[in-house]
């Protein structure tokens, strides 16, 4: 297996380095590379600055700002539109190699189309971050889709519901391949599409607020059995398109690569039973193998193909031979670790859980997989980065691997900003075993 870096989602001390005098940056191989990564949504601000259009993002925050923990927007953010330099700036001082950043689709074509035109004000913003970047010896990493759709496509044809989106996304993704590719050697298509799949559409918690009902009752419309099966099977096709595209008209004159991110919990039995070995079988058919499965094999898996029926679209064999092989690399976010254990299947207010037939479980046995940390869902379990790159390897041909996401956020009382242990030494535990995989 062919680990390539490590991009974590804080910007941590330098102490990071010294995590163990056995263990340091030197411990790596010399191309490994080091960097930390965001999205424009949480990062730029600037939302009625350049030209930009409005996002499906600017419009949830400012209707549904009691969806938001702290009713906040990303207006403002943390303003990095106008203080990229400074940003930059304090990577290099950290030491980081990479930057992986995403690219916002609607400061780029405000109206989410090509035909509208480009906005030349993004252009510019990109170009200049991505000069301080490469000035300042850090590669740019970007990704194209990290959540944020232009609204006006939402309006138009629904988004992700529609197989549109997979045309305007590919002429997206042609005017930062053709503006920005001189530069950037590393293209990552999707960020994530199970999240955004479920929240959006399956628990209406995120854009665009869909769901059944009896899920969410201020839900204003969304099926939580199909649409979440929908808007995944059209973004795979989108990412199909751009790596398509990026293949055939700029990859051999531009020489960079191209993959996609996801994120992938590291799942175990909840107990040695057959029925609960089934199960976890069946949760990395559906967490892990919806997306991998066409992009490895150009099929679904046969879990969810049996369970779903009608439910999960289908691919014609075009799209499955553009879907096959169609990355260069994988990005992978890894945060923790479940326990799952069977449960009965239900027969009616289906929803992508309840289809697993499965019970998620932070404890086994009374005892907590790891420690916890201030995200609910979270709870360390650094092992199990080693687990799900080895079963990566064994199941999907050896690929070229980025950990593109990694990390961990800490109740901070603002006494905390010199003395971070708890999160250096997350890091520093995932990077240890990184490097055991290596070996291995």
């Amino acid at each position: 297996m062919w680990f390539k870096g490590v991009l974590v989602v804080v910007i941590v001390s330098v102490a990071l380095f010294k995590w163990v005098e056995s263990l340091n940056s030197s411990s790596f191989p010399a191309d490994f590379v080091f960097g930390t990564a965001s999205a424009a949504t949480q990062i730029e601000g600037a939302v009625y600055e350049g030209g930009k259009g409005q996002s499906n993002w600017d419009y949830f925050a400012h209707k549904y700002t009691g969806k938001m923990v702290d009713h906040s927007n990303a207006d403002i953010a943390t303003d990095s539109y106008h203080r990229y330099k400074e940003d930059v700036g304090l990577m290099k001082d950290i030491g980081f190699q990479a930057y992986r950043f995403s690219v916002s689709w609607s400061r780029i074509l405000p109206s989410g189309k090509l035909k509208d035109g480009v906005n030349q004000e993004g252009i510019t913003y990109y170009n200049n971050l991505i000069n301080e970047l490469v000035s300042n010896g850090i590669q740019p990493f970007i990704t194209l889709f990290h959540w944020e759709l232009p609204q006006t496509l939402e309006v138009e044809y629904g988004g992700f519901l529609s197989p549109n989106i997979v045309q305007d996304f590919a002429d997206f993704a042609e005017v930062c391949f053709r503006e920005f590719g001189d530069r950037v050697k590393h293209w990552i298509t999707l960020n994530e599409p199970l999240p955004f799949s479920l929240q959006g559409y399956a628990y209406g918690v995120f854009p665009p607020a869909r769901c059944s009902k009896w899920v969410r009752p201020d839900c204003e419309a969304g099926d939580s059995s199909s649409e979440p099966y929908l808007v995944s099977h059209h973004q795979l096709l989108a990412h199909a398109a751009a790596v398509n595209l990026y293949r055939h008209k700029f990859q051999v004159s531009q020489k960079g690569q191209i993959g996609v991110a996801f994120s992938f919990p590291w799942i175990m039995p909840l107990s040695p039973s057959k029925a609960d070995m089934d199960a976890a079988s069946r949760a990395f058919a559906f967490l892990d193998e919806w997306y991998m499965g066409p992009l490895y094999h150009g099929e679904y898996p046969a879990a969810m193909v049996e369970k779903l029926g009608d439910r999960l679209p289908k691919f014609s064999s075009k799209e499955s031979a553009m879907l096959k092989g169609s990355f260069d690399f994988l990005g992978i976010n890894y945060y923790t670790a479940t326990y799952v254990g069977d449960r009965p299947c239900q027969h009616e207010n289906l929803t992508f859980l309840s289809d697993i037939c499965a019970l998620f479980s932070a404890t086994r046995d009374g005892v907590l997989i790891g420690s916890k940390t201030a995200t609910d869902w979270l709870h360390t379990y650094p092992h199990g980065i080693l687990d799900l790159l080895e079963y990566t390897k064994e199941n999907y041909g050896d690929p070229i691997i980025y950990i593109t996401e990694n990390g961990i956020n800490e109740p901070n009382d603002g006494t905390k900003a010199l003395d971070d242990n708890f999160r250096i030494d997350f890091l520093a535990e995932h990077l240890s075993y990184i490097e055991k995989a290596i070996r291995i």
